[in-house]
């Protein structure tokens, strides 16, 4: 699947079964709580924390939850993901095509 099938996938499940988008601020409230599941799961298995009986560990599930958000916020405020992930990937090369390779730390 692309970004912009993904982009259009949301879109029609979201008039088909969600009614409308929520508002913007609802989704970067139910973004942030996504990412803190993410938070929640990675602390537990490759940090420190230990899971309580019966907790869920699917990270995959987690991730998915946070792309599925990111692509609401991304349609209802009109930006292609596309486009904006390209410009973004240069941006990143621009800036740091050398920056990591020399950074004594990462050898």
């Amino acid at each position: 699947m692309t970004i912009k099938e993904l982009q259009e996938s949301v879109d029609k499940w979201i008039k088909e079964y969600g009614v409308r988008y929520f508002d913007e601020m609802t989704n970067m409230a139910i973004l942030t709580e996504e990412v803190g599941e993410v938070a929640r799961i990675m602390a537990r298995k490759y940090g420190e924390q230990s899971f309580k009986n019966g907790e869920d560990e699917n990270l995959g599930d987690e991730l998915a939850d946070v792309i599925w958000v990111v692509t609401c916020i991304a349609n209802q405020t009109g930006t292609d993901l596309t486009a904006a992930l390209k410009k973004n990937m240069d941006k990143k090369t621009k800036r740091d095509n050398k920056r990591h390779k020399e950074n004594h730390k990462l050898a």
